[in-house]
């Protein structure tokens, strides 16, 4: 006895209809609710929101009992007999004197990292990378036991050519340098390995030299980037405090530094370190907002 002919209804294609069907009411009624309520595949479920929410309290009630503590009537008179402005210029030319020398340098050892295959790659990038979880004051002793007078180069140096760093403005650039150029480099060598390479690859079929194709087709691609990490490079060196204390020390006009001045001031002059310490922050606020949505977003963008 043969089993009859299965109707339209129970067809597989009359199945897949129906579940669209039920996908395209589902759909559309899911869109209504939306529409009603709001997309809530938008909003952050309880479980993330509270910790979200814990984390941006911690970071932000500490900026605000600056704020609150700061004595604003008095502002200007602290800072006029605080040499804060001295302290802010050493900091902004030192900063950027580092960033500078981050990107002359940086850049390079970024491309090598990111795309030559030289032995010890590995070691490289770890020693490279070393000074982001090296303690800051340790790496101003190991700047002290290099450049000190009496270091493995520090020596030859002030016999050779008299010239000594330690304690200096000089000091000061070299410690931010140290410091900072890693955030530098990170960023930029996972912009390059995240780059096409077609482009230069075709750039080079048609004739262009290397260094063409590193100044025309690559650094362009990694502009965004590059920018965000000197920007970060710069943010880091205008904080860097252990470092330099321990290479350059704390001389007012020649190497004591915003942060610095914010320690000492901490010891006699609470308001004026509170003072000095809100116009460190708005500086750097003010930079990494100007810079950082200006460049990195619009590279993104456009």
């Amino acid at each position: 006895m043969t089993a009859p002919a299965p109707g339209r209804e129970d067809r597989p294609e009359a199945r897949r209809d129906r579940g669209r069907g039920s996908a395209t009411t589902l759909t559309a009624r899911d869109r209504a609710r939306r529409a009603a309520g709001g997309d809530t595949t938008r909003s952050a479920p309880a479980p993330l929101l509270v910790p979200a929410l814990l984390a941006v309290a911690f970071l932000l009630v500490p900026l605000l009992g600056l704020l609150l503590r700061a004595p604003w009537s008095d502002a200007w008179p602290i800072l006029h007999g605080s040499r804060a402005g001295e302290a802010l210029r050493l900091s902004l030319w030192t900063s950027t004197l580092a960033t500078a020398i981050a990107l002359v340098v940086g850049v390079p050892l970024a491309w090598v990292l990111a795309r030559s295959s030289v032995p010890g790659l590995r070691l490289l990038r770890a020693l490279v990378t070393l000074p982001l979880v090296l303690p800051p004051v340790v790496g101003g002793v190991a700047l002290l036991m290099a450049f000190g007078r009496t270091g493995i180069l520090g020596r030859y140096l002030d016999a050779w050519f008299g010239i000594t760093l330690p304690f200096t403005s000089a000091a000061v650039v070299m410690a931010e340098t140290f410091v900072a150029m890693p955030f530098l480099v990170v960023t930029v060598e996972g912009a390059l390995r995240a780059a096409d390479r077609g482009y230069e690859d075709a750039a080079a079929t048609l004739g262009a030299r290397r260094m063409t194709v590193f100044r025309r087709v690559t650094l362009p691609m990694v502009a965004p980037s590059l920018a965000a990490g000197a920007v970060l490079c710069w943010a880091r060196a205008l904080g860097e405090f252990g470092a330099t204390i321990t290479f350059a020390g704390s001389f007012p006009g020649r190497t004591q530094t915003m942060p610095i001045a914010v320690y000492y001031a901490l010891e006699t002059d609470p308001d004026a370190a509170i003072l000095l310490g809100l116009v460190l922050l708005l500086v750097s606020v003010a930079v990494l907002v100007t810079l950082r949505e200006r460049w990195v977003r619009g590279g993104v963008t456009s």
